[in-house]
């Protein structure tokens, strides 16, 4: 097995959430971070200080409502993966020599100068290796976030994706865990989404065409496929470009019972108010030809709980701007 085979290797292994469904994005950032930091040039070791303002902002941006409250988490548990082989501490004994399970808090990690990075002999092949940083934080992204928010994750890191190819030997593994997510989905997904809401935009009523083809036309997962939402039209949403991304950043969520649009407190529109998205705020969403291709409850649940923002803004009346063809 070569190095870079290993590095991947290394990388495949950290441990997850084991509960079906469970969105945990904490590990992934933080080692998103820490490519960031390595592709700059940055020492291997950093103290956790140092970079707590950065995860908070990538968990309050990018995870659950109340993951940036836990961001002290992954930095400590980390190094307990594969008995320490993808992630190093440093600092004092007495704290160091705790049990992985005592993690320490906030203060102490500020306090005690804690420090973590990437073991020595990964550390020198990411550096070092052509394109083998790039094809792990490509596997990373791939494997623990929705395609709509790659491209802003790596902009807030300043993470660069572009790069040489792995070394020759190297291009299958590469290839491979950059692919592994996409073969596993049901490429009929799409269509059969967009079909059932007669290719339009669920929210905005959006529907160019291009001749004959749907243009910016996405069919989102409500529950996350990465994280097991099945690919069922029960499951999925017809959404333009725009609103699929501000669906996975957790801007709105669709209630289960009268499946109107909720818009979150943090959603703020500006000079443009009312006019601009939140103009959506409280309406039915468009409705599908069938009952049985609304959004089912239990994968609205999963998406209020892991990917809105809390808290929700009111709807002020109960059937503000239902839409013709609105789901009633």
């Amino acid at each position: 097995m070569n190095r870079a085979t290993e590095v991947l290797d290394a990388f495949e292994n950290i441990r997850r959430a084991q509960r079906a469904g469970v969105y945990a994005p904490h590990k992934p950032l933080l080692i998103l971070l820490a490519l960031a930091r390595v592709q700059r040039g940055e020492p291997r070791l950093v103290e956790f200080t140092a970079i707590d303002g950065a995860l908070k902002q990538l968990l309050a941006e990018f995870g659950p409502s109340s993951a940036a409250k836990s961001r002290h988490y992954p930095f400590w548990h980390l190094a307990t993966d594969g008995h320490g082989a993808l992630w190093n501490l440093s600092g004092p004994r007495e704290v160091l020599k705790r049990p992985a399970g005592a993690t320490p808090s906030l203060g102490e990690l500020r306090e005690q100068h804690i420090k973590g990075g990437f073991p020595p002999e990964i550390d020198e092949a990411l550096r070092h290796i052509p394109g083998l940083l790039q094809a792990v934080a490509t596997r990373v992204l791939d494997t623990c976030f929705p395609g709509t928010l790659h491209t802003d994750i790596a902009a807030a890191l300043g993470l660069d994706l572009d790069g040489p190819t792995v070394l020759r030997d190297a291009v299958p593994v590469a290839a491979e865990y950059t692919t592994t997510e996409r073969r596993r989905r049901d490429p009929a997904f799409r269509e059969r989404v967009l079909r059932a809401y007669e290719y339009r935009c669920c929210v905005c009523g959006f529907d160019l065409r291009i001749g004959h083809t749907p243009a910016g036309l996405e069919a989102a997962h409500i529950q996350w496929h990465h994280v097991g939402g099945p690919d069922i039209e029960a499951n999925g949403l017809s959404l333009c470009s725009l609103h699929h991304k501000l669906f996975d950043l957790g801007v709105f969520t669709i209630e289960p019972s009268a499946h109107r649009v909720i818009f979150s407190q943090h959603a703020i529109s500006g000079d443009r108010g009312t006019a601009g998205e939140l103009q959506f705020h409280g309406r039915r969403i468009h409705s599908p030809q069938h009952t049985d291709m609304l959004p089912a409850a239990e994968f609205l649940g999963w998406n209020a709980s892991n990917a809105f923002k809390t808290p929700a803004r009111r709807v002020e009346r109960t059937d503000r701007g239902a839409a013709p063809g609105a789901a009633r």
